[in-house]
C-alpha cells in the first residue's frame, strides 16, 4: 500500500517525466553531443569516421585571425549597444511614467520595433543604407549633400555601425517596458519629500530613481550582454560578414565554418569557448548584482 506522500511523489514524477524526456532529447543530448564533437576531427570529409584530436579544435579557434576579428566585432557591438539601449530605454521609461495621458499609446509606439521581425527589420535597414539605397538617394538626389553614393555597408566600420543602429532601435522598447515596471515601484513619498527639500528633477532622478532601480539596471545589463554576444540575424542579413569576413560576429563566423566549410568540430569548439566567456561575464555581473542588492 503506497503512502500518500509516495503517491504524491509518483504523481508529480509522472507529470514531469514527459517534459524531462523532451528536454533531455532536444536540449541535454545535443549539448553533450556538441561537446564530444569539439574533440574530434568532425567535418564533411570525415563524416562517417572521426578521429580524436583532443584540444586541437580549440587551439585552431584561438589561433584563427578571423575568429579574433569576429570576437572583437562582437565585443564592440556589445559595448556600444548595451549602454545605448539602457540609457535610451530608461529615458523613454521616465518620460512615459511622468506624462499624464497617452501612456498606452507611447508604450505601443516604442514597443513596436521589439515585436518586428529581425529579418524584416534587417532587410529594411539594408535597403536604407545600401549603396543604391534610400539614404543615398536623399543625400545625393534630393538634398545634394553628397556628390557620389556612399558605400555604407562596404567597410567594417560602416557595416557594424548599421547593425548596431538596428540593435539599439529594436532594444529600446524592451528596456522601456522593464524600466517602466521598475519605476512604478518607487514610492511617490520619496519624490514628495525631495520636492519639499527643494530638489530639482535631475537631483530626484540621480538620488532616488537610479539607486532604487539599480537591481533592474544590472539585470538589464546581464540580459543585453548575452543578447549582444548572440547577435546573428542582423549581421547575416545586412552584411553577410563582408567584406572578407571583416563584419562577422562569433555566431555568423561559427555558422559559416559549420555550414559553408563543413568544419563542425571547429564550430563546436567555438561555441563552447563563447559559452565559457558568457558564463564568466554572467557570474561577474550577478556577483555585482548580489552585492549591490
Amino acid at each position: 500500500m503506497l503512502t500518500r506522500t509516495t503517491s504524491n511523489k509518483l504523481r508529480i514524477l509522472s507529470l514531469l517525466l514527459p517534459g524531462l524526456i523532451i528536454f533531455g532529447i532536444f536540449t541535454i543530448y545535443p549539448i553533450l553531443k556538441l561537446f564530444i564533437m569539439s574533440f574530434f576531427e568532425w567535418d564533411l570529409g570525415s563524416m562517417f569516421e572521426q578521429s580524436f584530436i583532443g584540444l586541437d579544435n580549440y587551439k585552431n579557434v584561438l589561433m584563427d585571425e578571423t575568429f579574433r576579428i569576429s570576437f572583437v566585432n562582437t565585443i564592440v557591438y556589445t559595448l556600444v549597444t548595451v549602454p545605448s539601449q539602457i540609457i535610451l530605454g530608461l529615458l523613454v521609461a521616465v518620460y512615459i511614467n511622468n506624462i499624464p495621458r497617452l501612456k498606452i499609446s507611447f508604450r505601443l509606439i516604442y514597443y513596436l520595433p521589439v515585436i518586428t521581425s529581425w529579418v524584416i527589420a534587417s532587410l529594411v535597414f539594408k535597403y536604407i543604407f545600401n549603396t543604391e539605397g534610400l539614404l543615398n538617394y536623399f543625400l545625393k538626389d534630393i538634398l545634394s549633400i553628397a556628390e557620389n553614393n556612399i558605400r555604407w555597408l562596404d567597410s567594417r566600420i560602416g557595416g557594424l555601425s548599421v547593425a548596431m543602429l538596428l540593435g539599439i532601435w529594436k532594444g529600446i522598447g524592451w528596456n522601456m517596458v522593464v524600466f517602466l515596471a521598475a519605476l512604478q515601484t518607487v514610492p511617490k513619498e520619496l519624490y514628495e519629500a525631495a520636492e519639499i527639500d527643494g530638489a530639482v528633477s535631475f537631483t530626484k532622478f540621480k538620488n532616488i530613481t537610479i539607486p532604487y532601480i539599480k537591481g533592474t539596471i544590472l539585470f538589464a545589463v546581464v540580459m543585453l550582454t548575452i543578447g549582444g554576444f548572440n547577435v546573428f540575424t542582423s549581421i547575416k542579413m545586412i552584411t553577410g560578414g563582408q567584406p572578407a569576413h571583416q563584419t562577422d560576429t562569433v555566431l555568423t563566423w561559427m555558422y559559416y565554418k559549420a555550414f559553408s566549410t563543413g568544419e563542425f568540430g571547429y564550430s563546436a569548439a567555438l561555441s563552447f569557448i563563447i559559452a565559457l566567456v558568457l558564463a564568466i561575464l554572467a557570474i561577474i555581473q550577478f556577483k555585482v548584482l548580489k552585492r549591490d542588492s
